[in-house]
């Protein structure tokens, strides 16, 4: 994953919990890094562990970690780094959903060594529609998840997000439910 990733990372345990526990997570993964340069592209370990490190020194679980930083990822770091990008997706939340599937051949114009994962959408009706989440990364569930409500809060829309295939369960890929 490319260090934007990892910084955006530590920007949300620094404000939310403070620069003396991003360095207790820093040192419980044991990632010898002073800093992530946001181009660069880090071994996806790196991102793992720090996600696991951050669930351990806050007493969060797992999950509530990828799910929390899914929706900062959205909220604060997309919306800051990349406004334009999020604003030509769409101006609601189900039109943003439906263009998603074009959504990183975009990205990937700023970041070329990016391996995005694949989103498919079906089944769309007036409150609802079927977001489907292909991936080479095993254990990103709970951050789409967290994407997805991020998304929700960011179109101001109220979502509730069913996860109703998962590869944990031997499918090939996940799907979510996203009605508003």
């Amino acid at each position: 994953m490319y260090g934007i990733i990892n910084k955006a990372i530590e920007d949300l345990i620094k404000e939310n919990f403070g620069e003396e526990k991003w360095d207790h997570i820093l040192k419980r993964s044991g990632i010898e890094m002073d800093f992530f340069i946001g181009n660069e592209p880090y071994d996806d370990d790196i991102t793992f562990k720090l996600a696991i490190a951050a669930s351990e020194e806050t007493g969060l679980s797992l999950s509530d970690v990828l799910i929390t930083f899914g929706e900062w990822w959205v909220l604060r770091t997309c919306k800051q780094k990349y406004g334009g990008l999020m604003a030509a997706g769409g101006t609601s939340l189900k039109e943003f959903l439906q263009n998603l599937p074009v959504f990183h051949n975009r990205v990937m114009l700023i970041y070329p060594k990016l391996t995005p994962p694949e989103f498919r959408v079906s089944d769309q009706t007036e409150k609802s529609i079927l977001i489907h989440y292909f991936s080479k990364r095993q254990g990103l569930q709970e951050f789409v998840r967290g994407l997805l409500q991020g998304l929700g809060k960011l179109y101001e829309t109220s979502v509730d997000i069913d996860l109703i295939q998962t590869r944990n369960e031997g499918d090939n890929h996940e799907i979510y439910k996203v009605s508003w």
